[in-house]
């Protein structure tokens, strides 16, 4: 009887006591049915969890530090020691197993391991030299969850509240202006002939660096994400967001000059911090500049160009008006842009455009397409024309490491990884899983999707 043995960095906590109470109690049936029952328990020491808060605790992080003395009790004088990750785990793994003995566990301890025995070590170079003889070792180029600090991949183990990280494809679409591009970073491609204007952070610091071969308007903090997917970034100057508000820039595909709004919403580490807003099709939008028309503007060119914007009507879907963006902001009574129910409201919009919207006869060769094949085109028009770049990002960001760090996209070059994407692997795990018992069977389709 098997269960995940756990990463000795904490006591123990009521997750631990559920998991190995059913493993227990599985032990403990099967013994009483007849079998010789074997029960051992491990002990996590590999992995980033572990150096992870060892090294907060090195570095004096106040959190960890008043976590390790009210909430663990754990004395000034023992923390000391407890900076060396071997010591720590060490410390962990006794105190975890004395609680376990408390319980009551049905353990064989004479069967007690930790990850870094070399009896364990080898068994885990047998595993790896078996799925390299049957062609499951390869190696490549893949984009990974990354921790910039400790400079290493990170899974669900590795980060703040066990979030597993969720790599996603946004598209950069490029505004121009004498020369040199505003990237905005997009779901929607398609929706580039409803653009209106663009939003930047008021409060936010932009930079204009030369990207590749290219005079690029980013936030400050895309820089770094830029670097770990393979671009060639050179910082030029640093510009403040006033320096680019009311300015104009070109569409790629409509031709037309589009101003440049302040939106406070706008996050600089999210996307490139430089957004297109499509008023017309993006509830988000809609609201943000009824919202900015309510202020008085700066001055009163400022406000002139503000009022003479106006939300583009592009894509028909049956049940809207030619503002399904206005549809959902009346349906959900959405007050302001923090609003909450703009998200739901957005959700509901664009699955529903996407899989029932047609483009109108505004958008040029596009016209009378179904959006989900317009978008595709569009996509390769502009990749052609070099007017769209791609960008990968963690959807459900903020991803935090264990060490306090936030993760983001890094594109792994040159490195083995194991290949679970196999076709032939795939079915014999598959004809593995349809022979076990799995309790409640309503989960079964979980482990089909994994």
């Amino acid at each position: 009887m098997t269960a995940a043995y756990p990463y000795p960095n904490s006591p123990q906590h009521i997750g631990h006591a559920r998991t190995y109470t059913i493993a227990d109690v599985n032990a403990r049936y099967h013994r009483m049915k007849g079998y010789n029952t074997l029960f051992p328990m491990g002990f996590h020491y590999t992995g980033s969890p572990l150096f992870a808060m060892a090294k907060r605790l090195r570095e004096g992080d106040p959190e960890i530090i008043e976590t390790f003395t009210k909430i663990y009790g754990i004395p000034k004088s023992t923390q000391e020691k407890l900076k060396d990750p071997k010591s720590m785990a060490s410390y962990f793994r006794d105190d975890i197993k004395k609680g376990m003995v408390e319980i009551g566990f049905s353990i064989d301890w004479r069967r007690e391991f930790t990850t870094i025995d070399p009896l364990y070590s080898r068994y885990i170079e047998w595993h790896f030299r078996t799925l390299n003889r049957k062609g499951l070792i390869t190696r490549g180029t893949h984009p990974v969850a990354w921790c910039p600090n400790d400079k290493s991949p990170v899974g669900v183990v590795d980060t703040q509240g066990d979030v597993e990280p969720d790599i996603g494809e946004s598209f950069l679409v490029k505004f121009e202006r004498d020369g040199v591009f505003y990237p905005t970073s997009t779901l929607r491609p398609e929706t580039v002939f409803g653009v209106t204007n663009l939003w930047v952070n008021p409060e936010g610091t932009y930079v204009r660096a030369k990207v590749d071969e290219e005079s690029w308007i980013v936030s400050r903090e895309t820089v770094e994400r830029l670097q770990h997917q393979n671009h060639k970034v050179a910082v030029e100057r640093e510009i403040q967001a006033p320096e680019l508000l009311w300015k104009t820039v070109r569409n790629p595909v409509a031709g037309n000059e589009l101003p440049i709004f302040p939106g406070s919403f706008v996050e600089p580490d999210n996307g490139t911090g430089v957004v297109m807003s499509v008023p017309g099709h993006a509830p988000y939008d809609y609201q943000a500049l009824i919202d900015l028309k309510a202020r008085n503007a700066d001055s009163a060119e400022a406000g002139a160009i503000l009022q003479s914007t106006n939300p583009i009507s592009i894509i028909r879907v049956e049940g809207f008006s030619d503002l399904p963006a206005k549809d959902l902001i009346e349906k959900f009574g959405v007050k302001d842009q923090n609003d909450p129910h703009l998200e739901q409201a957005t959700q509901e919009l664009y699955s529903k455009e996407f899989h029932d919207g047609v483009m109108k006869e505004n958008t040029g060769g596009y016209s009378g397409m179904p959006v989900a094949k317009a978008r595709e085109a569009i996509v390769q028009e502009l990749t052609r024309r070099g007017k769209i770049e791609t960008l990968l990002e963690l959807k459900n960001a903020p991803v935090v490491c264990r060490c306090g760090t936030k993760c983001l996209v890094h594109i792994l070059e040159n490195q083995w990884f194991i290949n679970y994407g196999d076709s032939e692997w795939k079915k014999l795990a598959h004809k593995c899983l349809d022979q076990m018992v799995i309790l409640p069977e309503e989960i079964r389709a979980e482990f089909n999707y994994t």
